[in-house]
This record gives C-alpha cells, sequence and structure tokens, in this order.
C-alpha cells in the first residue's frame, strides 16, 4: 500500500489514534463525566437524608407531644399521629410539624385538631396510662 493509498484509507474511515494521546483524552472525559454523574448522585442522597432527619425529628416531638396531653405509651402516641395523617389525607410529617407548632402557638386547623381528638380518644380508651398514678 502506498502513502496515497493510506491517505485515502485513512479519510474513508475516519482519523486513526492520534499521535498526542487523543484517545486517552476520550476516555478522561468520560471518566470525569461519571464522577460528575456520581457526585450529583451523591448530593441527590444527602439532601433526601437530612429531610428525613429533619422530618424525623418533628414526629419524634409531636409523638412526645401527644403522649403528654394524652397520658399515652409512645406506641400509642405514635398510632394517634399516623391515624390522624390517614384520615384527614396529609401527610405524617405535615401533621407532626402542626402538632409541634400547636404546642408552641396552641392552635390547630378545626378538621386536623377534630381528628386528632377522635384518635386521641380511641387511644385512651385502650391506655393502661390514663390510669396511672401522676
Amino acid at each position: 500500500m502506498t502513502a496515497s493509498d493510506e491517505n485515502v484509507a485513512r479519510r474513508q474511515d475516519g482519523p486513526g489514534p492520534s499521535v498526542h494521546g487523543g484517545g486517552d483524552r476520550g476516555a478522561e472525559q468520560a471518566e470525569k463525566a461519571e464522577q460528575a454523574e456520581k457526585v450529583v448522585e451523591l448530593e441527590r442522597k444527602v439532601s433526601q437524608l437530612e429531610r428525613a432527619v429533619e422530618s424525623h425529628a418533628a414526629v419524634d416531638q409531636a409523638i412526645g407531644i401527644v403522649v403528654a396531653v394524652g397520658k399515652l405509651t409512645p406506641d400509642q402516641g405514635w398510632t394517634v399521629l399516623r391515624e390522624t395523617s390517614q384520615h384527614t389525607n396529609t401527610k405524617l410529617s405535615r401533621i407532626a410539624d402542626m402538632i409541634v407548632a400547636w404546642g408552641c402557638a396552641g392552635d390547630l386547623p378545626e378538621e386536623i385538631r377534630r381528628e386528632l381528638d377522635a384518635s386521641l380518644a380511641r387511644a385512651q380508651a385502650k391506655s393502661n396510662c390514663a390510669e396511672a398514678p401522676g
């Protein structure tokens, strides 16, 4: 094959490997893109975990308020929160936030208050804590 035949073949097949390591550059760029995707995914997971921790703290605080107000066990407090959430079609974390705010501000939306009272009454009817000296 002559030099001109090689040039024709190269033009038809596209450029061959670069003398300056261009093939490595493509691999490096692909690796950097993959790492960037991993960073974005990890940042998303960290954000989700931060929200989960905040939500969990509010739920725990709300359980404490319900336990104190209703003279219930923590398990019963959890049940009251869950029932209130389900019966009002409101996310549990939102119910928890409202109850924590209620502990400070003293008011709840009427629908939430009615269902909370009903859930508390059901739990208190089953609770041994309400009868304990205290």
